[in-house]
């Protein structure tokens, strides 16, 4: 099965925090799945890194090293990608979580995220 993480759970998984569940790194550690991460959670921590260094715990360039080293995918953002954002409902602003949703839905893939304000967007979205 394919997931595609959040942001969110990305930084946590690379940096060991605690925040990450059991669950999800059950997950994300299974043979039987195949993890991808964002091109757009790169572009997102590259501007948060830049505006808030003290509270990003990495830059875009060190995250995605650490991404390849950890055999987590890079999926690019494809225009269809960015189409399928129109059609989703206006549950939630934040522009990057809108598209991973849209990505998600468009591969399809399941999304593993820890917000669970993203989780009436699709059945493919899973909370941990």
């Amino acid at each position: 099965m394919k997931y595609l993480i959040d942001t969110h759970i990305a930084l946590w998984l690379l940096t060991d925090n605690k925040q990450l569940s059991q669950k999800a790194r059950q997950v994300i550690l299974s043979p039987n799945h195949r993890i991808y991460a964002s091109v757009a959670s790169l572009w997102e921590v590259a501007i948060k890194h830049k505006k808030y260094p003290n509270d990003m715990p990495l830059d875009s360039g060190t995250m995605a090293r650490l991404l390849k080293q950890s055999n987590v995918l890079l999926l690019p953002i494809k225009l269809e990608h960015i189409v399928a954002t129109e059609t989703l409902p206006d549950i939630h602003k934040d522009p990057f979580d809108r598209l991973l949703i849209a990505q998600a839905v468009s591969e399809p893939m399941r999304f593993l995220t820890h917000d669970e304000k993203l989780v009436p967007y699709s059945e493919l979205v899973e909370w941990v």
